[in-house]
């Protein structure tokens, strides 16, 4: 079994010293370089590098640079998406975000983790869990979504929250960890 066949299984993988994993990664940092340097008036290019980056992706979608990526072709994007600066994916598992996404400046989505185990750790090995955000998603600047996390349909996450276990629809999650501290109401 391949590293990457072990890492698309969840177990642990060697991503530091695979020379597949590293050339696909070298191969999307540089389309995420390329696109960075990019004038934000020239939409067609910056399209056209997204939709070389990124698996799936939609016809409405905005990501103010910077943005990085381990691999890209692990994330898939819905309709009308808009990140604001920032954004970082460490996309080592699959990465979804439904339709009416949008994000804050400076977050984060990490799919990449690391055994507690020194030896292991001190080898190179890691895991990857997906992580899948549902439609109509609000996230304030500065979340973090750690592996395995899935984030409800018409959830809004607060600012610098760090989202270490699923949240349901509907509703306002805060906090470090983050927390459920309302439900959203159908009518608002």
């Amino acid at each position: 079994m391949t590293e990457k066949e072990k890492c698309k299984a969840g177990l642990l993988y060697n991503a530091n010293y695979d020379e597949e994993l590293i050339q696909e990664r070298i191969i999307c940092k540089d389309l995420c370089q390329e696109y960075n340097g990019l004038r934000n008036s020239d939409a067609e290019n910056r399209y056209r590098l997204l939709k070389q980056i990124i698996c799936s992706i939609k016809e409405n979608i905005c990501i103010e640079p910077s943005f990085w990526c381990d691999y890209g072709y692990n994330i898939k994007v819905g309709e009308n998406f808009y990140a604001n600066h920032n954004l970082v994916i460490l996309d080592c598992a699959k990465v979804e975000f439904g339709d009416n996404v949008f994000i804050g400046p400076n977050c984060s989505f990490y799919t990449a983790g690391h055994p507690l185990d020194v030896k292991q750790r001190n080898e190179g090995l890691e895991y990857a869990h997906p992580i899948k955000v549902g439609n109509n998603v609000w996230l304030g600047g500065n979340v973090v979504v750690l592996p395995g996390v899935s984030i409800g349909n018409n959830s809004v996450i607060g600012a610098g929250s760090v989202v270490t276990k699923d949240i349901p629809d509907n509703v306002v999650a805060v906090g470090n960890p983050c927390k459920v501290v309302k439900n959203i109401k159908e009518e608002n």
